[in-house]
């Protein structure tokens, strides 16, 4: 049974940093498409960060240039480093994993995966 929890979010102040973390069990990293989302409320879920079975990393606009996602296979975790953060930024984030698709596609990014985590709350006060 595959199983996916998130930790890390908490609420810091704008122009912060947090690094999410996402254990995989029953599910190996660094083998298939992997990416984190978002929904902040009254919004939309929308994809943030993605990576893919060769390490190719690819990000939202918006988090361009402050996230960074990152994989480690001694840990089978999956990561989200996130800097200067904003207000805007305020939102449950998970953690998802495709258990097929070695690339990532925009099928990835419009939320069609297969495991998901329960989230983990990130508050930036404004």
């Amino acid at each position: 049974q595959v199983q996916l929890a998130e930790s890390g979010g908490g609420s810091v102040q704008a122009g912060g940093s947090l690094r999410l973390s996402c254990a995989a069990s029953g599910y190996t990293v660094r083998r298939y498409c992997m990416g984190w989302f978002r929904q902040a409320p009254g919004k939309e879920r929308e994809g943030v960060a993605f990576i893919d079975g060769a390490g190719t990393t690819g990000y939202a606009v918006f988090a361009k240039g402050r996230f960074t996602i990152s994989q480690d296979s001694a840990k089978n975790t999956l990561y989200l480093e996130m800097n200067s953060l904003k207000p805007e930024d305020t939102a449950m984030y998970y953690c998802a994993a495709d258990r097929w698709r070695y690339g990532c596609s925009s099928a990835s990014w419009a939320g069609d995966m297969d495991y998901w985590g329960r989230g983990t709350l990130v508050t930036i006060p404004s």
